[in-house]
């Protein structure tokens, strides 16, 4: 055989390994927001995987709007339904009588283990983008999650969590790291900066309540075996540093607890720190500061002219819709990993990042970058399952599984990213 028909051999083999298995499938998607929005619409992208979608929120009207938007760019039918997602016996009615071969999880994290719940009885795949939090305290961890493996292991199933962004291809650089980049993998610094401007002089980029209880919590980053405490962002001790960011430039980042450093820190072997940062402007600490101190942010119910309401759900709904800030919306976000470790026995730092434009994410999809960034990698995830290639039994987060084609299919799918080598300078 010439070298030329090896190498085209070769070649298709390689492209084949992301279309491998295309096996055309249904999925639920349950959830109607901004990030449910550009899930809808990019499995609606590709037909040959995704045969039949269907939309379910609890209210139908998002749903009548996403059914819409695509057929009209795409041409394509979708199907809808009105469900609560709090409701386990509903969703498994409505499970059953779409029979899909995977439900896409991008309702409230809340609605986790109700979902869950629901897709074990229907006996179905799961895939979500946030791990569960309890509606009445502001905390959240995997351990709710990770209780159900063996149930969806009995049962031949496979969850996938957290697989959005960050977590999600956080993760995953991660994962692509520790199987090319390194043999020994020390230090990991996510890094997110959001450097756009919605024109608003105050809104959050993904549902208030979930943001708000998210970054008033007191932080937390693991080093040489445990978990340091330090003060939330909002407390003037809380810890900073500028972060050199590729194209936006240096920006204030902090740092913050996020879900997949526990998961990192369980499945990443021979860590000794880890940390997660996060950009915010003084703008939005200043609201945010003046929120929480006339107690808008408490999540606990409170009496009001005789009625009793929660304080930061009266918030969500004063506050800008996140699906719909994409029209005004300018700049960039930028978000990706600073790994350092061992390789050939030598110290190497290497930063895979991937820049996003809310301009461009907004004329492809009307989302902003945030959604935009979300869904991508949840469409990409639900193809994985589809397909095969991610073909496990339990539940698993996704640095558990092959990187490979999901990176190469970011690349194909709008969220291209870059591997540099780091010469930066971290905070000790």
């Amino acid at each position: 055989m010439s070298f030329t028909a090896f190498s085209k051999i070769f070649n298709n083999c390689t492209i084949y390994k992301l279309d491998r298995g295309i096996k055309m499938g249904r999925v639920l998607i349950v959830g109607a927001g901004g990030v449910g929005r550009v899930v809808a619409q990019k499995c609606a992208d590709i037909p040959d995987v995704f045969e039949k979608i269907v939309v379910a929120s609890r209210n139908i009207s998002k749903c009548e709007d996403i059914r819409r938007e695509i057929k009209k760019r795409t041409g394509r039918n979708v199907d809808t339904a009105q469900v609560d997602a709090d409701e386990t016996e509903a969703l498994v009615s409505l499970i059953k009588k779409v029979a899909p071969d995977l439900v896409i999880n991008v309702a409230l994290p809340y609605q986790d283990l109700s979902i869950m719940d629901a897709c074990l009885k229907a006996e179905v795949n799961y895939l979500d983008t946030a791990n569960y939090e309890p509606p009445d305290v502001a905390h959240f961890e995997y351990s709710w999650q990770w209780a159900y493996k063996e149930k969806f292991r009995k049962k031949g199933l496979m969850a996938v969590l957290g697989c959005g962004f960050d977590p999600g291809v956080s993760n995953i650089f991660c994962a692509y790291a520790q199987k090319h980049l390194f043999d020994q993998i020390h230090y990991i610094d996510i890094l997110d900066c959001n450097a756009g401007s919605h024109g608003h002089p105050f809104a959050t980029n993904f549902n208030p309540e979930i943001n708000i209880r998210e970054v008033t919590q007191t932080v937390k980053h693991w080093k040489n075996g445990k978990w340091i405490l330090t003060p939330p962002i909002l407390d003037p001790k809380s810890v900073k540093f500028k972060f050199r960011y590729p194209v936006v430039n240096e920006k204030d980042s902090y740092l913050l607890y996020h879900e997949e450093l526990e998961s990192l820190v369980k499945n990443i072997k021979g860590l000794k720190r880890i940390r997660f940062w996060m950009t915010f402007s003084e703008n939005y600490l200043t609201h945010l500061r003046v929120l929480q101190n006339v107690g808008m942010t408490r999540i606990d119910k409170v009496d009001c002219e005789g009625q009793k309401i929660i304080p930061i759900k009266l918030l969500k709904a004063l506050l800008p819709d996140p699906a719909k800030l994409g029209s005004n919306y300018t700049g960039k976000t930028v978000i990706g990993n600073v790994i350092s470790g061992i390789k050939d026995g030598k110290s190497r730092s290497v930063y895979i990042y991937n820049v996003c434009d809310h301009a461009e994410a907004y004329k492809e999809l009307g989302a902003q970058a945030v959604s935009y960034t979300t869904g991508v990698p949840a469409m990409i995830g639900a193809m994985m399952m589809l397909k095969g290639i991610w073909n496990e039994k339990g539940v698993f987060n996704t640095e558990e599984l092959d990187p490979d084609p999901f990176m190469e299919a970011l690349n194909k799918y709008g969220l291209k990213w870059h591997q540099v080598n780091f010469k930066g300078k971290l905070p000790d």
